[in-house]
C-alpha cells in the first residue's frame, strides 16, 4: 500500500506542469537550506524553535509566487530575512535564502530591483554585523565576497535567460514574418501570372475570334462568285480556329497542373510584327507598318508588350472600327520605344462596346513604368500611343 501510495504521488506530480514542479523543487531546496543553517545553530541571541523553522518555510512557500509576482516576492523575502536577523535567530546567510528571488526578479527583467535590493542587504548586514563587534576583515575579506559573488551570479543567470528567451521569442516573431513574407510574396506571384495569363489568353482568342468572324464573313459573301477566295478565307479561320484551340488547351492544362501542361510557346515580340499584319491585311484591312531605329535586342519584356499593344489595337480595328486603312508605327529612341496604332474607321462613341482591352493594354504597360493613351483623331479615326522605358539598355 506505501508502495503504491508513493507512485499515486508520483503520478500527481508529473501531472502538474513543468514549470509549477521546478518552483516546487526550488522552494524546498530554499526550505532545506534555511532549515539547516537554523539547525547548525551558529550564533545569535535566540535559539532554534518553531517560529524559525516556519520562517524557513515560508521562504520556501514564497518561491512558489515567483513567476506571478517576482519583485513583490524579492522584496517580501528581504524584508522577512532582515526581521529574521532582527528578533536574534542563528544566522543563516543572505546569498543562499535570497538567490531564488534575486534570481525570479532578474529573470523577469526587473535587474534595477534585484540589484538595488541585494546591495541595500548586503550593507545593512555588513553595518549591524560590525556594529555588533565582527570582524571588520573576516566580514569584507571572507563573507562580504563570498554572498557578492552568489547574488551576482543568481542575478546574472537571470538575466542572461531573460536574454535568451527574448533572442528566440525576437527569432520566432522573425521567423514567422519570413513565412509570412514568403507567403505575400508567393499569393502576389500567383495574382500576377494569373492576370498575365487572363491577358494573353484575352488578346489571343480576342484577335483571332475577331479574324475568323471577318473571314467567315469573306467566305460567306465569295462562295458564289469567287470559290477560290472563299476557300482561302476558310483556311484562314482553319488556322485561326486551330490556334484558338491550342492556346485554350495549353491555358487550361497550366491552370490544372502546372508542372504537366504542355509548355506554353513564347509571345512574339516585334519580329513577327509582319506576321500580325498579314493576317489583318487578309480581311481586307490596308496596314502600313513604318519602323524606325533598331528593334533587335530589345528587353524580352519590352518586346512581347509591344506586340501584344499592336496586336491588341489591330483586334479592337477589326471589331469595332470599320476602318480602311491602319497605320503602324514603332520607333526606338534612346530611352523608350515608342508604339503607335492609327485607324480611318468611325472612332470610339458613346455606345461603343467596353471590353478589357485598352484595360489590359494599361496593366501591361503600367508593369514596365509606361503609359497608354487611346482616343479619337481629329481627322476621324482612332489612335493607341504607347510609351515603353527600355531601362537603361542600348
Amino acid at each position: 500500500m506505501w508502495v503504491a501510495g508513493v507512485r499515486r504521488g508520483a503520478g500527481r506530480l508529473v501531472r502538474l506542469p513543468r514549470a509549477a514542479v521546478l518552483d516546487l523543487l526550488i522552494g524546498v531546496a530554499v526550505s532545506a537550506v534555511v532549515a539547516a543553517a537554523i539547525t547548525a545553530n551558529l550564533g545569535g541571541d535566540r535559539g532554534r524553535d518553531v517560529p524559525a523553522y516556519l520562517f524557513a518555510v515560508g521562504l520556501g512557500a514564497l518561491v512558489l509566487l515567483r513567476r506571478r509576482a517576482p519583485t513583490t516576492v524579492l522584496v517580501v523575502s528581504a524584508a522577512g530575512l532582515v526581521a529574521y536577523y532582527v528578533a536574534g535567530y542563528p544566522p543563516v546567510g543572505l546569498a543562499l535564502p535570497l538567490a531564488a528571488a534575486l534570481y525570479s526578479a532578474a529573470e523577469a527583467g526587473q535587474l534595477r530591483w534585484a540589484v538595488l535590493v541585494g546591495l541595500g542587504l548586503l550593507v545593512v548586514s555588513t553595518a549591524f554585523r560590525t556594529a555588533d563587534g565582527a570582524s571588520v576583515a573576516y566580514l569584507i575579506g571572507f563573507e562580504l565576497a563570498s554572498s557578492v559573488a552568489i547574488m551576482a551570479a543568481a542575478v546574472a543567470l537571470g538575466d542572461g535567460v531573460r536574454s535568451r528567451r527574448l533572442r528566440r521569442r525576437e527569432q520566432r516573431w522573425r521567423l514567422r514574418q519570413l513565412e509570412r513574407d514568403h507567403a505575400r510574396e508567393a499569393a502576389r506571384r500567383v495574382e500576377e501570372e494569373r492576370l498575365r495569363i487572363a491577358r494573353d489568353l484575352h488578346d489571343v482568342i480576342a484577335h483571332h475570334i475577331s479574324v475568323i468572324s471577318l473571314h467567315a464573313g469573306v467566305a460567306d459573301e465569295a462562295l458564289d462568285d469567287d470559290p477560290a477566295a472563299a476557300r482561302a478565307a476558310l483556311g484562314h479561320v482553319r488556322s485561326a480556329t486551330t490556334q484558338v484551340a491550342r492556346e485554350l488547351r495549353t491555358t487550361l492544362g497550366l491552370l490544372r497542373d502546372p508542372a504537366a501542361a504542355e509548355p506554353r510557346q513564347p509571345v512574339a515580340g516585334l519580329a513577327g510584327l509582319d506576321a500580325l499584319a498579314a493576317g489583318a491585311r487578309a480581311t481586307g484591312l490596308r496596314i502600313a507598318v513604318h519602323r524606325q531605329g533598331e528593334l533587335t535586342g530589345l528587353p524580352a519584356a519590352v518586346d512581347s508588350t509591344a506586340h501584344r499593344l499592336i496586336q491588341e489595337a489591330l483586334t479592337n480595328t477589326l471589331r469595332h472600327a470599320g476602318a480602311r486603312t491602319v497605320e503602324i508605327d514603332v520607333v526606338r529612341g534612346a530611352d523608350t520605344l515608342a508604339v503607335a496604332v492609327r485607324d480611318d474607321g468611325r472612332g470610339r462613341h458613346e455606345d461603343t462596346p467596353r471590353g478589357y482591352g485598352l484595360g489590359g493594354m494599361r496593366e501591361r504597360t503600367a508593369l514596365l513604368g509606361g503609359t497608354v493613351t487611346a482616343g479619337n483623331r481629329p481627322g476621324g479615326g482612332f489612335e493607341v500611343r504607347a510609351e515603353l522605358p527600355l531601362g537603361g539598355t542600348t
